[in-house]
This record gives C-alpha cells, sequence and structure tokens, in this order.
C-alpha cells in the first residue's frame, strides 16, 4: 500500500477537495482499492462522503487507543473500491489533551492493513500538529495542493522544512512528490505565479493544474466527487488528468526499482 499524504499550512487550497477526488478517481477509474483518512477534526472528507458520526469510532479512537481493530472504525463509502477512515470533533480532545499519542501511532495502525488497499490518501488540517506528524510519519509521499497567492508561496518553505525534519528523524523514506497548483485561473497573476514556482524553487511540481470553477464548489455542497457531479466541467477533467500523471510517475518509479 502506497501511502500519501495531502497538506498545506494554509487553508482555502483545494487540499481537501484534492484529497477526496484523487482518492475517488483511483477507485473509481483506475479501479484502485483505497482508502482514505480524513486527518482533520473539521471532518471535510468524512462530511462530504456522508459518513460524519459522533457514536462510531474515528481517527480520534485510532490514535490514542491501540487496541481498536481498524476494521471497526474504517467505513465503506458507496463507491466501490472506496473506504473512509472518518474523522469528527473528537479529534481536538486529542490534540489538545495532556497525553499525546506517539508520532508513530498511525503508521503502525495502517500497517495491520496490509495487502488490503493499494493507495492510502490522508486529508490533513491546515496545521502541523501531532496528527499531522503522524500523518508525515507514515507516508510514503507528500503532495502538496498550492494556491497562486503570497501567503501559500510564503508558508510553503516553512512546511518544506517541517517535511524535512520529519525525513530526518522519523521517516527517511518520506518523499516529496511534488507540487500541485490548484484554484488556478486564466490570468496573468496565476500564469506568472506558476511559472515562477516551476522555475525558481526546487521543489518538483506536477505538470497538471487544476482550474478553479464553481462546480467544485456545487459538488461539496451535492456531497458528490467531481466526476460525479459534473464530469465535463474543467476541473473534472485537469483531476483526471492529475491522476494518471501521478499513476505514470509511480508506476515509472516501480519499474525503476524491479
Amino acid at each position: 500500500m502506497k501511502t500519501v499524504s495531502c497538506i498545506n499550512l494554509k487553508g482555502g487550497v483545494a487540499k481537501t477537495v484534492t484529497a477526496a477526488n484523487t482518492a475517488h478517481i483511483l477507485a473509481a477509474v483506475h479501479k484502485k482499492r483505497v482508502l482514505l483518512v480524513d486527518n482533520d477534526k473539521q471532518a471535510n472528507v468524512t462530511k462530504m462522503f456522508e459518513l460524519h458520526d459522533y457514536d462510531s469510532y474515528s481517527i480520534a479512537d485510532v490514535l490514542t487507543d491501540s487496541t481498536i481493530p481498524l476494521d471497526e472504525v474504517i467505513c465503506p463509502t458507496k463507491y466501490a473500491g472506496l473506504d473512509i477512515l472518518p474523522a469528527n470533533m473528537n479529534l481536538l480532545d486529542v490534540l489538545m489533551g495532556d497525553s499525546k499519542p506517539h508520532p508513530t501511532r498511525l503508521k503502525a495502525a495502517l500497517a495491520t492493513l496490509a495487502g488490503e488497499y493499494d493507495y492510502c490518501i490522508i486529508d490533513n488540517a491546515p496545521d502541523i500538529n501531532i496528527s499531522t506528524i503522524n500523518a508525515l510519519v507514515c507516508a510514503d509521499e507528500v503532495i502538496i495542493p498550492i494556491k497562486i497567492d503570497k501567503f501559500a508561496f510564503d508558508g510553503l518553505t516553512e512546511l518544506i522544512e517541517q517535511i524535512d525534519t520529519v525525513r530526518r528523524e522519523l521517516n527517511p523514506g518520506l518523499n516529496l512528490r511534488g507540487c500541485l497548483v490548484t484554484c488556478y485561473q486564466r490570468n496573468d497573476v496565476n500564469a506568472s505565479g506558476e511559472a515562477w514556482l516551476r522555475e525558481h524553487t526546487q521543489y518538483p511540481v506536477f505538470e497538471t493544474h487544476i482550474r478553479r470553477t464553481e462546480k467544485v464548489d456545487e459538488s461539496t455542497f451535492a456531497a458528490v466527487p467531481i466526476i460525479e457531479y459534473s464530469r465535463r466541467c474543467g476541473a473534472a477533467q485537469d483531476y483526471l488528468a492529475f491522476v494518471r500523471e501521478f499513476l505514470s510517475v509511480s508506476e515509472s518509479d516501480t519499474k525503476k526499482g524491479a
């Protein structure tokens, strides 16, 4: 199982939309077995798939109780091949409590799923805390959705430093897969900003960018993945292209390592 952590310290960059739709496309289009982990107390991924519940186990329980089997926490969605490890505001109690989970807790839990899934996609809060550190410790790769604006660019360096720290101290196999430009608009600011990101930083950037469209916002209200809501819209076509790009590089890396 390849584990991919989707993270950015800044909110409003389509991080949750990216994690949810990447996972859905991997399952629905490419027929992969996918676990989508909601690692955000706001639980937007869980709500998007209409699985929000305070009466059932959530990731808060996984981080605090190693005796709970994951198969009692994971929920199937209505989409074949896609399951969710849900979240709710109970995660806030974990983050605010005096006794913090060990940074390897999520990694140990996910290790019990070996062979059950092809991909695990983790959606994270726009923060660095013990739950997001857990997500970086267990990840093979990191994807950074980034919107073209000054504040997002300013936070990128700090995020990369955090990723480097986790790699150095806890997860030497962690790989920055790339930055994914989201909320893209056809104007000079976006064009020049994307060009600057590609040409003047050392960070890898995906060739695909995700166009901004009202259909994405509408799909969140409808609680439906974008290709189910409006497959012909620009963002749906872009997410389909992004997952193809993501898989092509993954398959190329696998062949090189064979």
